[in-house]
């Protein structure tokens, strides 16, 4: 990350307990980081942030803006090959925040959330760390 360009209150930015509230950083990639999403009523979801903390699409040059998008579809091949989904969603929020980042959510027919929107965060399914650990790796594998 680029030191100069950092929100003080943002979780992907400063890491640490303000990350740790929702989610567990699994890597850099080329300009962003991918975060695993702590509640996991989608397996795999996850979160690629990008690198500064910038609040929209339009903040990067084209290069950026595309190195982003190949760093989200590198994560989505990823969890496509670990967790199987019919689906993945893509939400680019950040209201409040402000900072760019993309949510991954893996979506199973006959599951949970199947032909609608995704919750932000449905408070359903947490796991232990050995879980959590087992699935970063591999996540990091599938990279």
């Amino acid at each position: 990350m680029n030191p100069t360009i950092k929100g003080e209150n943002c979780g992907y930015c400063q890491g640490g307990e303000l990350l740790a509230a929702f989610g567990i950083k699994i890597c850099d990639l080329d300009v962003s980081q991918l975060i695993l999403f702590k509640e996991q009523s989608h397996p795999g979801r996850c979160i690629v942030a990008y690198q500064d903390h910038v609040s929209e699409m339009v903040d990067l040059s084209d290069d950026d803006r595309n190195r982003f998008f190949a760093d989200v579809n590198r994560a989505a091949k990823a969890l496509h090959k670990v967790f199987h989904p019919d689906k993945i969603n893509y939400g680019a929020y950040g209201d409040t925040g402000c900072h760019l980042h993309m949510h991954l959510v893996p979506k199973y027919k006959d599951e949970f959330e199947w032909g609608g929107v995704f919750a932000m965060n449905p408070g359903q399914k947490y796991l232990s760390e050995e879980e959590y650990a087992k699935m970063i790796e591999k996540i990091k594998a599938a990279l």
